[in-house]
This record gives structure tokens, C-alpha cells and sequence, in this order.
């Protein structure tokens, strides 16, 4: 079956999904498959429970005309979001970087909301499967489209950009992140790069990070950008408070004040993108300052969390050096005398990685801190003064047994460390 045709059906069955567990009555069953996974397993059952169609690339133990067997499975997902994707006509927009992605791509989502039907990554769907996922999601009567695009190697970016086909872009930042994955800091910096060298290619426009060194630096290779920053831009910003909340004013005609319920000097680049952008499509400061107000994070990103008589900082959805470093930078300058650090490893470091928590210890033994709580074998490996635990559940239970009170806490670490369990 031709993509063409696969799209008729796909148009009488718009809702697609990869995972069985979560199918519901006339959804497309793309039946994916991984090192640990292959979705072929769960043809019949998928049908059995109301799938429309079940497209997979492997002989069944069974024949039905709703199944389409195809070459590859994740490979016509794709091709099935190019096509969808030619059917409009409208700005996508693809945001990538090493840090803050995730919160900049919902920032942006609230502000041109605000003024147009926009669609976006839900969650952090934004791989080799989540951005076709995410493409397939957006009707007809779609305004605007933002896509998050996550890299860990090379030509990763590219790729997503041949099927998303972004009109518009930014890169947050590049610091040292999937290093192992990419192979060093050149390479993230190239990796990324990927987004602005489409753009280029494609008569698309870029919004710059004019306080990233590395992302000016592609940024003045384009003949279409907008910059944004602290210093120069197009949209200029300053920081007037960061307690806990970070306040923002922006240069305009009236400047613009934002108060925003994010915590931490490092999302100020991630609201001000989100203002840059807001401009540029002319929706007026008043709609951009409510809709960035009104954000409040959640699933772990830069929350605040009063618990009892103690203020948490929960940030422990992922973690590299640059990020890390920040948190911590950021939490040693805010106001009050209790403070306790639970830090987790930081993954995918490659043979940076003895090296990167040396850093991190490094710059906690430049604070005076109530207490330190490391979780993980890369920073227990390196001596050190502090608490160190092999688990999150064990620092967990070190945590209840201190009835601590009064007090603030930054949690953060890697993804697969899931120190948000501290807090069970």
C-alpha cells in the first residue's frame, strides 16, 4: 500500500497509536518494535480490543484484511507524517537544545494560543517516534504548530526536519549533554546545529539565543534571525527579581513586566524566546505577559512545592552539567538558611562522566549547605564528604527518619534515576 493511499485511511481513522495498552476503539495500530519490544506481538489482540487498521512489517500468525504489511513500520509512520504535514500550509515551529526545551515549547504553546489554534508535543514526545506522533495529532483547522525535537547523536535533528519540515526554529541552548551519544561538544553543537542549517536551506527563520556563544554563532551564519537576550536582540530583556520566581521586564515601546511562576535564573532565555516569538506573529504584550503569568510547570520541571513548613524545588526530570550547574547556582542564591541538596547522577556523559561529577562536587564544596544527598554510583565512586546512596529509595528513607522542618530543598538528577521518589 502506497502512502497515499495509507492517508485515505488515516483520515477516516485519524487517532494513530503505538502503544496496545493505551488503544482505544478505531485507532491506527502502528505496531512499532524495539531492542526490547516488537508491536507485531500484539496485532490480533489490537484488533481484538477495536483498532481500525493494524499496519505491520512482519508475517501474523493470521489473516484479516484490516492488516497492511508493510516494509517497515516506523519508517511509514513517518513518511505517513511527511504527508500529512504537505496537507498544510502554516508556520511550524521546532524548538531543540540541550536545556529547557520542554519548558520553552509550553511557554510558547500558552502565548500563541493566546491568539491562534496551535498544536503541540504533548509532554516530552519528541524522538524518532514522538515527533511523527506529534505531527499526526494536528487537525485541519491547526493555525499554528510547534514541535519539540530531543537529539542524543548525530543527524538525529536532520532527520526530524525532513518529515516535520519546520518553517521557523530555535535552539535554547547548547551545553554538554547525550555527550556519549554524540561524542563530544562539537558534535552537540553540530547535532543541534541541524535545526539552523534546514532552516537555512529552506527560506525558514531562526530565533537566537544571542546569550548562548555557541547558538549566536550559528545563528550569524543565517540570513533570516530574530535574537533575543539580555544584551541585544530584537527582544532585550533584564531580570528584576528571582525570589523564588523569576520576574522579567522587556524593552518595548511600554516595556513588558512578566511575572512568572517559574523558578531559576535559567528560564529567563526560555520566557524571553517565548516573547520574542509572541512578537514576531504580532500578538500583543498584554496576551504574552498573561499567557506567561498564567503558565504554572509541572511533571518535575523547576516545580515549587510548599510542603508543610518546608519549600521543595522539584527538578528532576533530566540533568546534565549545564543544567545542574545552574540549579545549583541558582538555589545557593536564594534566600534561606536551611538548605539541603538531593542530586542524582547525571547519564549519557560518555568518558566525560568522572570528570563532569568532580565539577558538581566541585561546586557544592564552594556552598555551605544543611545537608548533601547524592543518589547513584558517579559521584559515590568519588570521595567526598556527603551523604551517598546507592538508591533513591534509600535516600527516601534517610529523608523520613530526619523529620526535617523549615527548610528548602533542590532535588535534581538524570531521568532514570527518578529522584521525585525523595519525596514519597
Amino acid at each position: 500500500m502506497n502512502i497515499e493511499d495509507l492517508y485515505k485511511i488515516y483520515r477516516q481513522f485519524p487517532s494513530v497509536q503505538t502503544d496496545s495498552r493505551k488503544l482505544e476503539k478505531d485507532d491506527l495500530f502502528f505496531a512499532l518494535k524495539g531492542p526490547n519490544f516488537n508491536g507485531n506481538i500484539f496485532a490480533k489482540k489490537a484488533l481484538e480490543m477495536g483498532a481500525s487498521y493494524v499496519i505491520a512489517d512482519e508475517d501474523l500468525s493470521f489473516t484479516d484484511e484490516r492488516v497492511i504489511k508493510v516494509n517497515d513500520v516506523l519508517e511509514t509512520l513517518q513518511q505517513l507524517a511527511k504527508y500529512h504535514r504537505s496537507q498544510f500550509n502554516i508556520p511550524f515551529i521546532a524548538i531543540t537544545g540541550s536545556n529547557g526545551k520542554t519548558t520553552t515549547k509550553e511557554l510558547l504553546h500558552e502565548v500563541l494560543a493566546s491568539t491562534f489554534i496551535t498544536y503541540t508535543t504533548k509532554g516530552n514526545l519528541n524522538n524518532h517516534i514522538g515527533v511523527p506522533l506529534t505531527i499526526l495529532k494536528i487537525k485541519s483547522d491547526a493555525e499554528m504548530a510547534v514541535i519539540e525535537m530531543g537529539a542524543n547523536h548525530m543527524r538525529e535533528i536532520a532527520g526530524y526536519c525532513s518529515y516535520a519540515e519546520p518553517t521557523h526554529g530555535l535552539i535554547t541552548n547548547i551545553g554538554k549533554a547525550h555527550l556519549e551519544g554524540f561524542g563530544g561538544v562539537e558534535n552537540v553543537k553540530k547535532g543541534k546545529g541541524e535545526l539552523f542549517d534546514y532552516l537555512s536551506s529552506n527560506n525558514g527563520i531562526a530565533f537566537v539565543n544571542s546569550d548562548d556563544a555557541s547558538v549566536l554563532a550559528l545563528g550569524n551564519q543565517l540570513k533570516k534571525a530574530f535574537y533575543y537576550g539580555s544584551k541585544n536582540g530584537n527582544t532585550k530583556g533584564i531580570i528584576t527579581a528571582r525570589d523564588p520566581f523569576i520576574e522579567v521586564e522587556i524593552e518595548g515601546t511600554t516595556p513588558l513586566r512578566i511575572k512568572s511562576q517559574l523558578v531559576g535564573e535559567y528560564n529567563f532565555p526560555n520566557i524571553l524566546a517565548a516573547a520574542c516569538i509572541g512578537r514576531y506573529f504580532k500578538i500583543e504584550d498584554e496576551r504574552i505577559k498573561s499567557a506567561i503569568e498564567n503558565y504554572v510547570p509541572s511533571n518535575s520541571r523547576s516545580q515549587l512545592i510548599r510542603k508543610d513548613s518546608n519549600t521543595i524545588i522539584l527538578d528532576a526530570y533530566n540533568a546534565n552539567p549545564g543544567s545542574m550547574k545552574a540549579a545549583i547556582e541558582n538555589f545557593a542564591a536564594m534566600k534561606g538558611e536551611k538548605k539541603l541538596l538531593f542530586l542524582g547522577d547525571m547519564k549519557e556523559l560518555g568518558d566525560d562522566s568522572k570528570k563532569e561529577h568532580e565539577a558538581i562536587l566541585s561546586l557544592i564544596d564552594q556552598h555551605t549547605w544543611h545537608d548533601v544527598i547524592l543518589v547513584g554510583n558517579n559521584f559515590a565512586e568519588i570521595k567526598n564528604k556527603y551523604h551517598n546512596f546507592e538508591s533513591v529509595l534509600q535516600a527516601r528513607d534517610w529523608l523520613k527518619s530526619q523529620n526535617i522542618e523549615n527548610a528548602h530543598f533542590l532535588i535534581k538528577g538524570s531521568r532514570s534515576i527518578q529522584m521525585e521518589k525523595v519525596l514519597e
